[in-house]
């Protein structure tokens, strides 16, 4: 999938009739369909970019002169690491400047930062320079954080789950792109063209970011108000059960990753084991880009709590039967299974968000949900690896099922506490 595909299928938003939708658009901006292609082309090459590195990582940092086979594993995950820590961390800051100064501001910041970071990586002399150079990148990336919270707070109510999940699909699909492209470049135009490659189209997106998307004045003085943060939310509980479940979600999707290949191992030849782990890590994105926008759509005509449970209990069922699969073919379809029933939970999750907080601090909020999203992708992989290490690896995909189910159970519980004010969110 190359940028003009992904440019593309955002043009073809500009031809979505209001009428395929409920409601009108008196609350989102004018611009919400143009702003929406801009975003989903820019987190798609932003994602493309920052996931490329994946098969050639360990290459690179032995050309940077680490010998050991152990140190390179060792500083390969530091420096693959290094970049969703960092952005972890500066997720709620972006937020909160994106409330005071625009949300635009901060797409262009980040674009034009990544753009930067990402040619400079392919310069680096020493493996310090390229962890460095990685913490910097996250410091200053954030593009597809920052490109969900403008189109949650520009796109009409009625119509942000659809929205969202296009915008989630765009990020998936760099997910599973990205590691295919970085797999194929190198060979032909090396590693550090690479990286300058990378660069140069994120500075693409970066252009594209300045002179294409458009966001709405801001009311007089809401930039400058004084913002009470949490004071300022009238009912906290849908946001906390937002920011548990994105939690919950990232650690039970990435609690399998160390021990997906290790399992296939057991079924399959030796020979076959890289190739289907490899399927069956895809085929989780490609269900997860396939369902996106579909059950976003769903989730804008029954409610996004309705969805947002319904997919985890669809989730958790799906875990049990790949605890016993015995074959390749099984694992990769219960996997494309379980991608299409997670694809609808993260844009579920920023539309309650955004439904449930003021807009003038609806960045630092979802800045608060994509931390607690870093946090499950940190949290998961470790607790996956101990797990399968000492309760085996099928303790591994039921327990994960549990943790599902569990989450299932809460947001029920979380949504009646609410009452019938929340039936249409």
């Amino acid at each position: 999938m190359t940028g003009a595909d992904r440019s593309a299928a955002g043009a073809s938003l500009v031809a979505v009739p209001a009428s395929s939708y409920p409601g009108g658009e008196p609350d989102g901006s004018r611009h919400w369909r143009r702003n929406l292609a801009v975003c989903a082309f820019g987190s798609f090459t932003t994602i493309v970019a920052m996931t490329l590195l994946l098969p050639f990582l360990p290459l690179y940092v032995e050309q940077l002169g680490v010998a050991d086979p152990a140190a390179v594993s060792e500083w390969s995950g530091a420096a693959y690491g290094a970049t969703f820590l960092a952005a972890g961390l500066v997720a709620p800051l972006w937020g909160r400047l994106a409330d005071r100064y625009g949300r635009k501001l901060m797409l262009v910041r980040a674009s034009l930062g990544m753009a930067v970071a990402m040619s400079l990586i392919g310069m680096a002399q020493d493996v310090w320079q390229l962890v460095g150079l990685r913490l910097l990148a996250g410091l200053l990336g954030g593009y597809a954080s920052g490109s969900t919270l403008l189109v949650a707070t520009q796109t009409p109510k009625a119509r942000s789950g659809w929205a969202l999940g296009l915008l989630s699909s765009g990020i998936m699909a760099g997910n599973l792109v990205g590691p295919l492209l970085g797999g194929a470049l190198p060979p032909v135009i090396g590693i550090r063209a690479t990286f300058l490659a990378a660069g140069a189209v994120i500075f693409a997106a970066f252009l594209a970011t300045l002179l294409l998307i458009r966001e709405d004045p801001r009311p007089a003085g809401m930039g400058h108000a004084r913002s009470g943060g949490w004071a300022d939310i009238p009912d906290k509980r849908p946001v906390l059960a937002m920011l548990a479940t994105g939690t919950m979600l990232l650690f039970a999707t990435m609690s399998v990753e160390p021990i997906i290949t290790v399992y296939v191992g057991r079924f399959v030849s030796a020979g076959e084991v890289t190739v289907v782990s490899g399927l069956a890590m895809s085929a989780t994105a490609l269900g997860s880009i396939l369902s996106a926008t579909r059950l976003g759509r769903l989730a804008d005509r029954v409610g996004h709590w309705r969805v947002i449970i319904g997919c985890l209990a669809a989730a958790a069922l799906l875990m049990v039967p790949q605890a016993f699969a015995s074959a390749g073919w099984q694992i990769v379809a219960l996997r494309f299974l379980l991608g299409l029933a997670l694809g609808g939970l993260l844009p579920c999750v920023a539309s309650v968000i955004r439904h449930s907080v003021p807009e003038r601090i609806a960045g630092r909020v979802l800045g608060y949900s994509v931390s607690a999203q870093f946090a499950g992708q940190v949290l998961g992989p470790l607790a996956g690896g101990f797990a399968g290490a000492h309760f085996g690896m099928r303790a591994v995909f039921l327990g994960t099922g549990l943790l599902l189910a569990l989450g299932a159970a809460a947001n029920v519980l979380a949504r009646s506490a609410q009452g019938p004010r929340l039936d249409g969110c």
